[in-house]
């Protein structure tokens, strides 16, 4: 699918090797913004979904979007250009590891790759959108506590077999969770992913549970409620 239509904005994704999935998805609906984000930072932005639905959900915020790979730059920039919120936009092409930003963030959101063991696929494009070798967890961890603010908050999605591991190098850079949710992709499904909120304070956490359907193309109330606002049919 060269396009995919949300309710107030396209996602071109012809060119780029990570397309529109249920994880952009989840994040950018889920990430919680009770703290009125003004500066947000997206790490790893592909075609600019996670990056356009914050600018959605937040109607005064800057965002900033990063990026390594050229195809998606070009069509984050075309994406970004053909929303409504454009001038509250701006890309970098740059790879995280060596990335430099001056001003500090109230908010930093990434969907980062998701395979930890080594992973090639047969198009290297696709392999460095999907392998986390290229952009680690603890690179990614220290990354975001450096340009955090100190009451900020620091959102992802990562494989639940992780989320241990994470946890302990977001321990190490003086991040903690605040919230956490684990997905299910239906009834009888085990957990795959945690959706996983940070920040600077130590303290008790929120953990749920969402499924995302009850049966093929069934989707439960708690999903329905999360991605109304972005999907077209829900």
């Amino acid at each position: 699918m060269s396009s995919f239509n949300f309710k107030q904005f396209t996602i071109q994704q012809k060119l780029s090797a990570a397309k529109v999935g249920t994880d952009g998805v989840l994040l950018g609906a889920w990430t919680p913004i009770e703290n009125q984000p003004n500066q947000i930072l997206d790490l790893g932005s592909g075609t600019g979904l996670i990056a356009l639905m914050m600018a959605q959900r937040n109607p005064s915020a800057h965002v900033t979007a990063v990026e390594i790979d050229k195809d998606a730059c070009i069509e984050s920039r075309l994406n970004f250009q053909n929303s409504k919120w454009q001038q509250r936009l701006c890309l970098f092409e740059a790879d995280i590891k060596t990335l430099h930003l001056h001003p500090s963030f109230d908010l930093i959101v990434s969907n980062p790759p998701f395979y930890t063991e080594k992973y090639f696929a047969a198009n290297a494009q696709r392999s460095l959108a999907r392998n986390a070798h290229h952009l680690e967890f603890e690179v990614l961890i220290i990354k975001a506590s450096k340009f955090l603010k100190k009451e900020g908050v620091f959102s992802l999605i990562i494989p639940f077999k992780e989320e241990i591991k994470l946890l302990q190098l977001a321990e190490n850079v003086g991040l903690y969770p605040f919230k956490i949710t684990h997905v299910s992709g239906n009834l009888h499904a085990p957990v795959k992913r945690s959706l996983i909120a940070l920040n600077k304070i130590p303290t008790s956490f929120q953990k749920d549970h969402l499924i995302i359907e009850k049966a093929r193309h069934e989707y439960t109330q708690g999903y329905i409620e999360l991605t109304k606002d972005f999907y077209i049919n829900m």
